[in-house]
């Protein structure tokens, strides 16, 4: 993954082979095929594998949480920043956006297996603090959107502007923030 990751970075999704994916992680080519059958499977369990754990992680965390839901909200917001600075989540996102459309099979994997486990286990949540009256009564879709929003904005400046030379972004810095802003913004 870490091999395929590299060079889809590097080289683009189009332009890398699978022989170059097989050589760059120590396998013989034959190897690599005995596990993907093409480089959109390779791409489509790269999604599944970064992106996944971290929704699978993050809904471990909403169902082990009892009690209000604004005390969990900058919780959640906070591990996806933490993943966004320590894994390579953020160049797997860049991957989706700019491969998506050449390859809908990869943007539609990523909208099923991320987007698909994301949104209504967050949507969910948000309902649960309206139905208590914690939250003030909103359409919960909407605020999911709101809520992820910075996190594709960090994930898009991390992997695109900061190479570039663009000023660092504090991921957890800009997820304490809009968590603040959000958690007010929902109380009744």
């Amino acid at each position: 993954m870490d091999a395929a990751l590299a060079l889809f970075s590097e080289k683009g999704f189009a332009a890398t082979r699978m022989d170059e994916v097989a050589a760059k992680a120590g396998l013989s080519k034959g190897a690599l095929y005995l596990y993907f059958p093409d480089k959109v499977a390779l791409l489509k369990t790269l999604v599944q594998e970064t992106a996944g754990s971290v929704i699978g992680a993050a809904a471990l965390m909403m169902a082990a949480h009892e009690g209000p839901v604004s005390p969990l909200l900058p919780l959640i917001l906070g591990f996806v920043a933490e993943k966004l600075e320590t894994s390579n989540i953020a160049a797997v996102i860049k991957l989706v956006l700019s491969e998506g459309r050449a390859h809908p099979e990869i943007g539609k994997a990523y909208l099923e297996n991320v987007i698909g486990r994301a949104f209504p286990l967050m949507e969910g949540l948000i309902a649960r603090g309206v139905a208590g009256g914690e939250f003030r009564a909103v359409d919960a879709g909407m605020v999911v959107r709101s809520f992820i929003a910075p996190m594709l904005l960090a994930a898009f400046w991390k992997s695109t502007f900061e190479p570039l030379g663009a000023a660092p972004l504090s991921v957890r810095a800009l997820a304490a923030h809009h968590a603040d802003l959000i958690v007010r913004a929902l109380k009744p």
